[in-house]
């Protein structure tokens, strides 16, 4: 039996051992709860005449033929004959005990998915046994794993968490009824079954995860998530902030919003009363804010922040890219600077004097606004009095990046109110799981004006109509953006990148000012292209994804975006929202590869079909959430560790609306079984709840 690595009297430990710790699986629990990708079924023998292509089986038989054949691949074939019927056996790599194992007339019991071909029958590098011996009894568990950890280790080491684990219930049986699991189904006997699951059980039901030891399992594990953000939300609500209320009539608050040239809607007015009465307590506010792309997230912050600077505190708004900083900065300056605020610039690229100048600044509090990139949360930077704290596009800032900015009020009794904001908007079933501990805002409606985007796909094929279009655009004094996946050449991936679709722009339009923007450029090169875009003076931006949030330009009327078959979906929607930001028609081609067309995988025809079928942000967040899972819409806020590993908020809807609603009467009334759960489940992995 394995020894296990979190023993306190451990020896040095193993490579098996190094890798289970690489895995996370320290404890007995953490090992009972690293469950099988897949089973396989060697509890019976298959004659050959019986297989069929396609499927997994096990034969045995006597070898009739061996040979090593050289050539452009040295392999050893064998040949397997059962009575019924032969099998090939081909080996690729092979050692000389291996060799002799299947030596002409041994008899052996092979294992693996049968092929079809000119040579009959064949299997590729099948699992070998000595033949007889006792057959299985129950399907044997496949399960995840790294380099250095051999299945046969694991399973022993599973075996031996599974035995020492504590496994008693912590969630009293009448709620478990509640929602049709059975008693009888304990934690211990659902984690027996699932690591040593009988022969005749369908495969399917453990496959889907549908099987009654899968739903207990799934229901302990949401009420664990959902236990664990609601202890996060109370442990905040025993900490103070500082108080933001408004000053009156002659306030910056009611200045900026006189000042505007344009009226709120009525769901940015919502979502401004919210935020207003979130920070005028002493409570901090843990805000997210999501709203579509163009919905007007930008003056929200900025009259959270004029609030924020009416009751004598400072503001700091962080973006994840100089690019998206710039544009706040622009708009922030042109609001609010009229008004009296200075409103500091703050990045990586600024040169000396210019930092010196800004954190100078900061540190006396004359800057009362200031916006950056991650040079905000850099240790030089010292607020006076911060009280609010704005992250656009949270998703794309680690934990430490998010907590590190909180950290800048300088004071052990209060922290800064944090308003986090994102334009891909959040489903409902992600906002109830993974955002349990926050409160969300949600701008639904887009202002007055943006014209509707026109989405087509278009086969590679047919590029040269599409430049015919963007030559139709220019002579209307319009501007475009073609954006690339890749700045270079990767020839496994087989994309044009954005250097040669740039050079093939600049030729097939003369006299027409065709400009280049990656993320691998200077700042100052960035800058210097972005200002001649904006300005109007370029016709073409050939781009990568660093346009993807926070350009602005209202006479790009088109944008082209190169192999969109491997963009994902949210990111589709992102760089569509380029366009469509002024009064002209605006469209949106997708061009996918002629090569890659009867290739296109079913998951990125469903991302461009939903790109043309619908306009709207949270159908577009739906839709994306139901081809692809919910991974990628946490990005950084998990730190790599996934919260939730065997439910699914989508399939699983009915027992994430259980484990919501029982984890407040846990923590009210069974505290101590509460946090028996919670730290059974996720350990330390409830720390990325704090940002």
């Amino acid at each position: 039996m394995p020894q296990s690595p979190a023993s306190p009297t451990a020896k040095p430990l193993t490579g098996p051992q190094r890798a289970l710790r690489k895995l996370g699986l320290l404890r007995p629990i953490d090992l009972a709860l690293h469950l099988p990708l897949r089973y396989e079924d060697e509890t019976r023998l298959v004659k050959l005449r019986d297989v069929r292509e396609g499927e997994t089986a096990q034969v045995e038989g006597r070898v009739t033929h061996a040979e090593v054949k050289l050539g452009g691949h040295r392999q050893l074939l064998v040949t397997l004959d059962d009575g019924s019927g032969t099998c090939l056996l081909r080996f690729f790599t092979f050692y000389p005990s291996q060799q002799k194992a299947l030596a002409v007339g041994n008899r052996i019991r092979v294992r693996g998915e049968i092929r079809g071909g000119f040579a009959g029958l064949t299997m590729m590098h099948p699992v070998v046994k000595l033949a007889g011996g006792e057959l299985a009894t129950a399907l044997t568990p496949v399960y995840p794993t790294v380099a250095g950890l051999p299945q046969t280790y694991l399973r022993r080491a599973v075996q031996a968490g599974l035995a020492r684990a504590e496994l008693a219930d912590t969630v009293p049986s009448q709620y478990l009824q509640a929602i049709g699991l059975h008693p009888s189904w304990d934690l211990r006997q659902a984690l027996s079954f699932l690591h040593n699951p009988a022969s005749d059980v369908l495969l399917d039901t453990l496959q889907d995860h549908s099987h009654p030891a899968w739903q207990r399992l799934k229901a302990e594990e949401l009420l664990a998530q959902q236990l664990s953000q609601l202890q996060s939300r109370r442990a905040r609500d025993q900490l103070r902030a500082p108080t933001l209320t408004g000053a009156g009539a002659n306030s910056l608050f009611e200045r900026l919003l006189a000042a505007l040239p344009f009226q709120l809607t009525a769901a940015q007015q919502r979502v401004v009363g919210e935020i207003s009465q979130d920070i005028a307590r002493s409570i901090p506010m843990h805000r997210l804010l999501q709203g579509d792309v163009g919905a007007g997230k930008t003056v929200v912050a900025a009259l959270a922040a004029a609030q924020c600077m009416d009751a004598g505190w400072q503001c700091a708004l962080m973006a994840p890219t100089e690019i998206l900083a710039t544009q706040h900065f622009a708009k922030l300056v042109g609001w609010l600077q009229p008004l009296g605020v200075t409103v500091a610039w703050l990045t990586g690229s600024q040169k000396a004097k210019e930092r010196r100048d800004m954190l100078a600044l900061i540190a006396s509090g004359q800057a009362a606004l200031v916006v950056g990139t991650h040079a905000l949360i850099q240790d030089k930077v010292q607020f006076q009095k911060l009280a609010l704290a704005i992250i656009d596009e949270q998703h794309r800032f680690g934990v430490a990046q998010r907590l590190a900015l909180r950290g800048k009020l300088g004071s052990q009794l209060q922290e800064p109110h944090l308003l986090m904001m994102t334009a891909t908007p959040i489903p409902r079933t992600l906002a109830m799981s993974y955002y349990a501990d926050l409160d969300v805002s949600t701008i639904d409606a887009l202002p007055p004006g943006r014209t509707p985007i026109v989405t087509k796909v278009v086969n590679d094929a047919r590029r040269d109509e599409v430049i015919a279009r963007i030559r139709d655009q220019l002579v209307q004094g319009r501007q475009i953006y073609w954006v690339c996946p890749l700045i270079e050449e990767n020839e496994a991936l087989d994309l044009r990148n954005a250097t040669e679709i740039h050079a093939q722009l600049r030729a097939a339009l003369p006299g027409v000012l065709v400009g280049l923007l990656h993320s691998r450029m200077a700042p100052l090169e960035k800058k210097a292209v972005m200002s001649l875009f904006v300005g109007g003076q370029m016709g073409v931006l050939v781009s990568t994804t660093v346009i993807e949030v926070g350009v602005d330009v209202p006479n790009a009327s088109l944008m082209v975006i190169e192999h969109a078959e491997r963009f994902g979906l949210s990111q589709l929607h992102q760089l569509r929202g380029r366009v469509g930001r002024g009064a002209a028609a605006s469209a949106c081609v997708l061009l996918y590869a002629t090569g890659d067309a009867p290739r296109l995988g079913e998951a990125a025809r469903e991302r461009l079909k939903a790109m043309v079928q619908s306009n709207d942000g949270f159908e577009i967040a739906r839709r994306d959430l139901e081809i692809r899972g919910p991974g990628e819409f946490m990005g950084a806020r998990q730190s790599g560790d996934a919260m939730l590993r065997f439910a699914d908020v989508v399939t699983d809807a009915p027992l994430l609306d259980w484990a919501r609603r029982l984890a407040p009467l846990m923590l009210d009334q069974h505290p101590a079984q509460a946090e028996q759960h919670v730290q059974r489940w996720l350990g330390s992995r409830t720390d990325y709840l704090k940002a």
